[in-house]
């Protein structure tokens, strides 16, 4: 059965006809081109497909395509404003906190969600939220110390 769903992708409306059985990372990545949303594992265990939706970390690949109707969507494409990054997205190039660079849309993501609720997590905090996204090449201290420089700069003081 196909359904007509309309959402917003950064801060872009799309209107779009979609399965039921389709999942939101298909459809981001095929459908509408963001694909810095990855697909890992597609059983939602490795977080590289996470995005916000309604300002939530989830993974896209467990989300059903007919889910988004009326849902607010950032992907990681949504996190730089014009050519310029985000601070998140500086602080993870300033640490060296991505090698191969697969799992750091996830990554970022994930931190970015837990920023916007919460901008003076502790690293236990830090730890406990990044730890549905798996890295294979950098281990996770330079990734928790960028987010850790974020946080001490204030960029997510509200």
């Amino acid at each position: 059965m196909d359904y007509c769903v309309k959402f917003c992708v950064n801060d872009e409306p799309v209107e779009l006809t979609v399965s039921g059985s389709e999942t939101l990372l298909h459809v981001l990545r095929e459908k509408l081109g963001y694909t810095g949303t990855k697909e890992g594992c597609g059983a939602g265990e490795c977080g590289a497909c996470t995005i916000i939706m309604d300002g939530q970390a989830v993974n896209a690949c467990l989300v059903l395509a007919p889910e988004a109707n009326g849902k607010v969507i950032t992907t990681v494409e949504g996190l730089a404003h014009g050519d310029e990054l985000s601070p998140l997205q500086e602080s993870f190039i300033d640490h060296a906190a991505l090698q191969c660079g697969f799992c750091t849309p996830g990554m970022l993501m994930s931190a970015e969600a837990m920023l916007r609720e919460n901008p003076h997590p502790t690293r236990e905090e830090i730890n406990r939220n990044m730890s549905g996204n798996l890295c294979r090449c950098t281990g996770y201290k330079k990734i928790v110390e960028a987010i850790e420089d974020v946080i001490a700069k204030g960029v997510y003081e509200k």
